[in-house]
């Protein structure tokens, strides 16, 4: 086998300056950890609020190993459904205001088997531009076509539907909060389009799971639409500190989906831990009002001061503050800069975010004092 492709890939790569490496810690997720035998302040996870090392969630998942065991032992149409699974379901349609819900192993497999389920090659999905990639790949195994309208623009959405014949199957599918801006998708406006057109709207709440809404349970709450969204898919590996995915909806949706999503078929199911643990968290962000208070007053204070030194936050109003660079080799010097001075922050640069737009990705947590949030701001000045 010629591998001579491989080493050009990795060359072509380091020249460019978007050559990645896995960096490894040494500790817990937390607003502190151990990063090449160094403590720092972590300003690049998606533990929003704190709660992947949170002894509650810990507590929960050791007591269901010690029930349940470890292992799930088989995909769950076979003898993998686990009482913890069917509960943490029951929980989450209560806490989404839908029918039922169905749980799959992460995010990507619930994208990669939600849209080739419900769509096919006589199907058209309409996608923003800056969906994440699980949805993309997800519309790519479809087969069916895929049209992405430029970024939260409604005027290219409302033309593009326009002109897709009424009997054609459609799907308008977003992210509510985008991963790499911290921007939100104007929801309102793509359900009104939606009903317009007959279209049915998929959402992907994973960066506004425990944060956005007055319970925390995404922006489809924070705008009272949980009845005119068809598909709420969302993650439990951020804010709620654990691990796996959800699709909420109704009970028939849930039926289609057991019966026709590949990925949910054809894998192991979800750690009866997993699942436990999971049920913990969302108990804490039903009670975390405080919390969600905590991390919007962090984000906003580090996003205003940012922008008074001068750094372009796009059009963030989340705990996602892209800190534009544009240049990848820049954004990954600046990256290595602020470690030096114990702050972790990852620079993101393409194929992850489009040419050009080489960024910081800060993320702020509930958890981060101010001192912490004037360290990286100082450490910013200096740069």
């Amino acid at each position: 086998m010629n591998t001579d492709f491989l080493q050009k890939d990795l060359d072509d790569r380091t020249s460019l300056g978007i050559y990645r490496t896995l960096k490894t810690l040494d500790s817990p997720q937390g607003r502190e950890i151990t990063f090449e035998d160094k403590r720092v302040l972590n300003f690049c996870s998606n533990d929003y609020l704190g709660l992947a090392n949170d002894e509650r969630i810990k507590k929960a998942a050791l007591e269901a190993i010690t029930e349940y065991g470890f292992g799930s032992g088989a995909s769950r149409l076979v003898c993998g459904n686990m009482r913890p699974h069917e509960q943490l379901e029951v929980d989450l349609a209560l806490f989404k205001n839908t029918e039922s819900a169905l749980v799959y192993s992460s995010g990507y497999m619930a994208n990669t088997g939600i849209i080739p389920a419900l769509m096919d090659r006589n199907s058209v999905v309409l996608s923003d531009k800056l969906n994440h990639a699980s949805i993309i790949d997800g519309i790519i195994l479809s087969r069916a076509k895929l049209v992405r309208y430029p970024h939260r623009d409604m005027h290219a959405l409302k033309d593009i539907l326009k002109n897709i014949p009424a009997a054609k199957r459609k799907l308008i599918v977003t992210d509510t909060v985008f991963s790499m801006d911290g921007d939100r998708a104007p929801l309102k406006e793509i359900v009104d389009l939606a009903r317009c057109y007959e279209a049915m709207i998929m959402v992907d709440e994973a960066h506004a799971f425990g944060v956005l809404g007055s319970h925390g349970s995404g922006l489809v709450e924070e705008l009272g639409l949980e009845a005119q969204v068809d598909i709420q898919m969302g993650t439990l590996s951020k804010a709620a500190g654990s691990f796996g995915a959800y699709v909420c909806g109704t009970k028939m949706m849930r039926d289609f989906l057991i019966n026709n999503s590949r990925s949910f078929i054809y894998t192991t199911a979800m750690l009866p831990s997993m699942a436990q643990a999971s049920r913990a968290a969302l108990q804490i962000i039903l009670g975390g009002s405080q919390l969600r208070r905590k991390l919007q007053e962090n984000s906003d204070y580090l996003r205003a001061q940012a922008k008074e030194m001068g750094f372009d936050t796009m059009h963030s109003s989340t705990p996602i503050i892209p800190l534009l660079v544009k240049d990848p080799s820049q954004a990954v010097a600046m990256s290595k800069q602020l470690l030096e001075q114990g702050i972790f922050v990852q620079a993101i640069r393409p194929p992850t975010v489009p040419i050009g737009t080489a960024r910081l990705r800060v993320t702020v947590m509930a958890t981060h004092t101010r001192e912490d949030l004037d360290h990286l701001l100082n450490a910013l000045r200096k740069l």
